[in-house]
């Protein structure tokens, strides 16, 4: 259900490279707060979409970063939603969890520690996102970005239906024994070549365990010189190369698994 809670202003960054997306002509953008729980625990997400579609739609789950639900992923929905898709930013963290400076790591570390209730989380949103009435249930795709990106990528590794999976600089976590043959998803990887959080080696580990499972389809792009959450606009870390590059890709990655 929606909320009660005003949908928030993006910052001037954020709402600058939103702008770069143009709206069609006869859309009308209508983005909200929702409400919704799992297992009793209230999660606060926020879904974006076109009112004016008259058809079920395509739609992409998005997951935030270590701070929870915030500016990047709100207006990356908004970007999807100009673009024809519902987008619905998921909550992995709790409605009144939005952690900042060095409580963010510590509050990531609990999930990637525990890796079954991470993959949860992203479950209920993307069972909420399948059964809204605007939503093709049949076409659904995930998203994620730093933490989210891991989770995202985790997601996968359950069989999900998703069409597709994209990861933005998240983290690539090697499973021994591998459960890369339950992932029925395509995959698409976009890293930055500067990332200290995934070294080279992670890499190799990452692709060594998805050659062994030869059925899925995957693809990974390294960005010269592009640091850790570089397509994150307002801080130093923000390239805008690569952060238009991988746009670029992950919309010619939707045209692809949503075809």
């Amino acid at each position: 259900m929606t909320s009660d809670t005003p949908s928030p202003s993006l910052s001037p960054a954020h709402q600058s490279l939103l702008e770069q997306v143009p709206i069609g002509e006869h859309s009308v953008i209508d983005a909200e707060v929702v409400d919704y729980e799992q297992e009793g625990l209230p999660l606060q997400g926020y879904l974006a979409r076109d009112v004016q579609a008259d058809e079920r739609r395509p739609a992409v789950l998005i997951l935030h970063d270590w701070h929870g639900v915030g500016d990047n992923v709100r207006m990356r929905a908004q970007m999807l939603a100009r673009r024809g898709y519902v987008a619905f930013a998921a909550d992995l963290f709790g409605a009144d969890v939005r952690p900042s400076g060095e409580e963010a790591p510590a509050v990531a570390q609990q999930y990637y520690e525990d890796l079954p209730l991470l993959r949860s989380r992203v479950a209920a949103g993307f069972s909420w996102l399948q059964q809204h009435p605007a939503v093709d249930p049949a076409r659904l795709a995930v998203i994620g970005y730093c933490f989210g990106g891991t989770a995202a990528l985790e997601f996968a590794r359950t069989g999900a239906p998703a069409r597709g999976v994209a990861s933005f600089h998240g983290g690539l976590i090697a499973h021994d024994p591998s459960d890369a043959a339950a992932i029925a998803a395509s995959l698409l990887v976009l890293n930055g070549g500067a990332d200290p959080v995934v070294p080279d080696s992670a890499v190799a580990a990452f692709q060594d365990e998805l050659r062994a499972a030869p059925h899925v389809d995957w693809q990974l792009t390294t960005y010269s010189g592009a640091p850790h959450a570089f397509t994150i606009p307002g801080t130093d870390r923000y390239r805008p190369l690569a952060d238009a590059r991988s746009w670029r890709a992950l919309v010619c990655f939707l045209d692809e698994v949503f075809a």
